[in-house]
């Protein structure tokens, strides 16, 4: 592939007559080379500013997940103080994971799961919460278990089990160009870019997320308890909301 693009140089030797045509191809090969050469420098010189103003990006969100944190534990601390009850926030995130597979589900649920995205076993996506996801998912509730996933269980999903669609092929995100490439016009040149929109559920949540295949979990270690049954029932069981104890089964599953 790269010979396709290589620039010819004709060997010079001296006294020898040279051609008309030859030496026009001289000078459009000199110039395509110093072109190439301007166009490679150009790149490098605007990859590595993107990766200064990623690392400071990262900083900044290292900053504002403590400082969100800290805001948390102070205001529990003062309901503590004066005898009142803290009211957590509200989740901005969901998780949601396929845990039946193909036998035996009707239409309405079959589709409602593949407007998800979800189409196989043990498959996963991250979803805003709001009335419509939270309906559709009232559609499928025996066939799925979902919660609101932690700052460390987003990074390490995203990390160890993250994959970009590219021209509608599954491509691993072995580097930020793949996703500059593909979220730069968004403002998202790099993974923690996408960590911090997927966690905060920013404007640009829905590219991210689109962007992002189905994550591939493997079955969880030490197996479900029984996915016939609902995670709240009494007996215990698997499906439906487990708010922040998704993150105990999505480290088995990672």
């Amino acid at each position: 592939m790269a010979e396709r693009y290589a620039i010819t140089q004709d060997v010079k030797v001296e006294g020898a007559a040279v051609p008309e045509l030859i030496k026009l191809k001289n000078e459009r090969n000199a110039k395509l080379a110093e072109e190439k050469k301007a166009g490679a420098e150009a790149k490098d010189n605007e990859r590595r500013e993107q990766q200064a103003a990623l690392e400071k990006r990262t900083v900044d969100y290292e900053k504002e997940y403590a400082s969100n944190q800290q805001e948390l534990v102070q205001l529990r601390r003062e309901a503590k103080v004066n005898g009142n009850f803290f009211v957590e926030p509200e989740a901005k995130l969901l998780f949601v994971v396929r845990i039946v597979g193909i036998i035996k589900i009707s239409p309405k649920p079959r589709k409602v799961l593949q407007l998800l995205r979800l189409k196989q076993l043990h498959n996963g996506v991250f979803l805003k919460v709001n009335k419509p996801i939270l309906n559709m998912l009232k559609l499928v509730q025996p066939y799925v278990t979902y919660g609101y996933p932690s700052l460390k269980t987003v990074r390490e999903l995203v990390y160890k089990r993250g994959f970009g669609k590219v021209n509608k092929q599954r491509i691993p995100l072995s580097s930020n160009e793949i996703i500059s490439d593909a979220l730069g016009k968004d403002g998202i040149h790099g993974m923690e870019d996408m960590i911090h929109e997927l966690f905060t559920a920013g404007p640009k949540f829905k590219q991210v997320s689109n962007f992002l295949w189905p994550f591939k979990l493997s079955a969880p270690k030490g197996g479900f308890i029984c996915k016939r049954h609902g995670f709240c029932e009494q007996r215990g069981g698997d499906w439906g909301n487990r708010e922040e104890l998704i993150n105990d089964l999505l480290a088995r599953m990672n």
